[in-house]
């Protein structure tokens, strides 16, 4: 097994790097920020950037926690790799991590100056500290539930359809009326990595107000024939675990069951696109029909 390693400053691009310079060198496995990722799949471990402190981003990206290193290694020996990309801050990080699982010792070094040029580093260094963006070299599917409410795709998803309308009204319509349209020309421009705003940024916290589930709630609901109102909406609000009740009144001549249903999905879509956050439940009410 040929240990690989890919070190640079934080902030200087080298997770956004890292998926091309292992295609290009036929590499089969990345461990990056205490992830162990295979054929753009994170196999096992646990995010760094999901850590609430920057001392605890780094703790997890050293693999410190004994359960966490047990975990990772045992699906390297697993899966059986011919060669590992390891990412770190520097060679010594790279050479921690990789006694922590049990790695042969790193034979090939690359640094981010080597595979970048300093207008590329520049530029990703100005993302990290006046944005906040961190990347994790795997596509967003893969961290949906661990991220929820913490993507910053969603923004990327609306502002990247060069075919939308301008104004926010048409861009936010269109996102209702055919989110998987829209997901997937954003997908065609995207590889396989994902932005991410971390708790511990300097930002501060991501916050969505419950006005904005519902507020999205109303326009689905205006744009599916058969619903007369979209009465109130309950839920929860938490980003990984969106629970929601919502009541409607429904036309008099409308199919019931199949407006609700389709109410349902809408929504459901919708406020996944939009907001990231993972909808674990939409249950629907009927109150009258109107």
């Amino acid at each position: 097994m040929k240990i690989f390693s890919l070190t640079g400053p934080s902030g200087t691009g080298k997770s956004y790097q890292a998926p091309g310079y292992m295609q290009e060198n036929g590499i089969d496995m990345l461990i990056d920020d205490g992830l162990l990722i295979y054929q753009d799949v994170v196999e096992a471990g646990v995010s760094a950037k999901r850590q609430k402190t920057r001392v605890g981003a780094i703790k997890t990206a050293l693999f410190t926690d004994d359960k966490h290193a047990e975990e990772v290694t045992k699906k390297i020996r697993e899966l059986n790799p011919d060669s590992i990309l390891i990412v770190g801050t520097s060679d010594r990080m790279t050479d921690v991590i990789a006694k922590r699982l049990g790695l042969p010792p790193v034979s090939e070094r690359i640094h981010i100056e080597d595979i970048t040029t300093p207008e590329e580093r520049q530029k990703a260094e100005k993302s990290r500290d006046q944005q906040g963006k961190h990347v994790i070299p795997v596509p967003t599917v893969q961290l949906k539930r661990d991220f929820a409410g913490y993507f910053m795709n969603p923004e990327m998803l609306i502002r990247r359809a060069k075919d939308m309308t301008k104004d926010m009204t048409g861009r936010a319509q269109e996102a209702i009326k055919n989110p998987g349209a829209l997901l997937h020309r954003y997908k065609e421009n995207e590889t396989a990595k994902t932005v991410v705003r971390p708790t511990y940024s300097y930002l501060g916290d991501f916050i969505i107000k419950d006005k904005v589930i519902k507020d999205i709630a109303k326009c689905v609901g205006n744009e599916i024939e058969g619903i007369h109102e979209v009465i109130s909406i309950y839920e929860n609000t938490e980003p990984d675990n969106l629970k929601m009740v919502v009541v409607l009144d429904l036309d008099r001549d409308a199919r019931t069951w199949d407006t609700a249903l389709n109410f349902q999905k809408k929504l459901t879509e919708a406020i996944e696109n939009m907001t990231a956050f993972n909808v674990v439940s939409t249950d629907i009410e009927i109150r009258s029909l109107v």
